[in-house]
């Protein structure tokens, strides 16, 4: 009876409030081979490694120098979402240990102390407690190697089901892991992705962006079905009514012919600023605190706006808008069921200029 409970909670989530989830075609299939040996195969690592009995249910006054193991986020957008709570742990001393990607994120961070991406950087340091982000063997056996005798509470535990929305996850079970120390109301306000820019950032961006009014576009994207092909088209018909606008094109290496593209259309209008791939990710997310919007697709710069609280007209497929935004903030999003190529230039034009007298 008690793996039956423990197996339950691998697609159920234990919070007093709901969060969107999709759960209907997983539970359809919640009896998938590949799961329940996923399972059976963490618990089992959990027992063998000693570990069940050092799992706290709460984080405790006497928890103070804290280290958060993140390494179940493969991409950055996730990264933002996971670790948003720790904005929960002000009063503590806290330590990540991540990828080093991910890293890369949190090098200014006004909430993490030190950010660690090799185990042989922890040998020295000791800890009240551990955070781990789920009940991986991977993550496990770091924590065994690192801290032993520690005690730990997990985020993710054995959760491994359907999406759900990982910012309002996170915020949920890091105030359930505080006894629900803050109220609904209280925690829907400060609930979204957090990122720090540093002054050399800061300073960069400043030398590189037009000195009026401009909005950003997000070109490029690691998906097709989430990589947006008539950027130009939108942008043309914005230039028709706004002749004088700024706009600032942003993104990474996989944009570079769409903006040298673009850039060339416009070339005589000298109202393009192309900074693709010219800028790391918290310059480019300095980039979009800055501007008057941001218009992206699904993706890691998405949620950066989100964190520098830019109004977004965001294009989305497959996940929905409530799977990703946070319950506050200023937000537009456009969906489709398949691919956002589906979306018409047209319609993204009309929530543009919609938006834009909304933020006037």
């Amino acid at each position: 009876m008690k793996l039956i409970k423990e197996y339950k909670k691998t697609f159920t989530l234990p919070f007093r409030e709901k969060i969107p989830v999709y759960i209907e075609n997983y539970l359809q299939e919640k009896n998938n081979p590949s799961r329940i040996i996923k399972f059976y195969k963490r618990y089992l690592f959990l027992l063998i490694n000693g570990q069940i009995k050092f799992e706290s249910e709460h984080i405790k006054v006497e928890h103070k120098k804290i280290l958060w193991i993140n390494l179940s986020a493969p991409s950055l957008g996730d990264s933002l979402m996971d670790l948003s709570s720790r904005i929960l742990l002000k009063d503590k001393d806290i330590d990540l240990f991540t990828s080093k990607k991910n890293s890369t994120l949190y090098d200014s961070d006004e909430y993490f102390s030190n950010i660690f991406t090799s185990i042989d950087h922890l040998k020295y340091n000791t800890y009240d407690l551990i955070i781990v982000d789920s009940y991986s063997t991977r993550t496990i056996a770091i924590k065994n190697k690192i801290a032993k005798y520690s005690e730990f509470v997990t985020m993710f535990g054995f959760y491994n089901g359907p999406e759900i929305n990982r910012i309002l996850f996170s915020f949920n079970r890091m105030n359930q892991l505080l006894s629900y120390k803050y109220k609904k109301n209280e925690l829907d306000l400060i609930t979204k992705p957090y990122l720090s820019i540093s002054d050399s950032d800061h300073n960069i961006v400043s030398k590189k962006l037009p000195s009026n009014t401009f909005i950003t576009i997000v070109l490029g994207g690691e998906w097709e079905y989430r990589t947006y092909k008539y950027w130009l088209k939108v942008i043309s018909k914005i230039f028709t009514e706004d002749k004088s606008l700024n706009i600032v094109l942003l993104g990474s290496m996989n944009a570079l012919s769409e903006s040298e593209k673009i850039l060339g259309t416009f070339e005589h209008k000298r109202k393009i600023f192309n900074l693709v791939n010219k800028l790391t990710f918290n310059q480019t997310a300095e980039c979009i605190r800055r501007a008057r919007l941001v218009m992206c697709c699904d993706g890691g710069l998405m949620h950066a706006a989100i964190a520098m609280g830019t109004p977004i007209l965001a294009l989305m497929a497959r996940v929905e808008p409530r799977m990703r935004f946070p319950f506050n903030g200023i937000k537009r999003a456009i969906y489709s069921d398949a691919n956002v190529n589906d979306i018409s230039p047209d319609e993204v034009y009309l929530k543009y200029l919609s938006l834009i007298k909304d933020i006037s």
